[in-house]
């Protein structure tokens, strides 16, 4: 039993290697506003997305080009390579719920309101594209 669990630790362990992930978490935007810009440079080759995101005019833009570009440099990293346009898309990228700040506001009549602060983690995936 224990030498099954270990040859697949030893899996996940190598496909790590060739796994480029960062990860964004707890940033003060709700998840449906960042999910409105991650669904358009979802699966975009990495620099065609750096310039949408560049000319973007939301605020979740500024956050996903941030975690864009420490994605690229993890794979430059982990890799050795020097990231080039025609090598590195995004394969995947999540956008998930967060916690939620919850406030009170007053209402009339002596009643209240309550106000959900959302935010949400992102998850972004690089692949590389292989010319077979």
């Amino acid at each position: 039993m224990a030498r099954r669990k270990e040859l697949a630790a030893n899996e996940r362990k190598e496909a790590m290697k060739t796994t480029y992930i960062a990860k964004l978490r707890n940033v003060p935007t709700s998840p449906r506003k960042m999910r409105l810009v991650a669904d358009i440079v979802r699966g975009k080759e990495v620099f065609k997305a750096l310039n949408i995101l560049r000319f973007t005019n939301k605020d979740a833009a500024g956050s996903l080009e941030k975690l864009l570009r420490s994605a690229i440099a993890n794979y430059e990293k982990k890799s050795g390579n020097v990231a080039q346009a025609d090598n590195l898309y995004i394969k995947s990228l999540t956008v998930d719920g967060a916690t939620q700040l919850k406030r009170i506001s007053a209402a009339p009549q002596g009643r209240a309101h309550r106000i959900r602060k959302r935010s949400n983690h992102v998850t972004m995936v690089l692949g590389e594209i292989t010319n077979a």
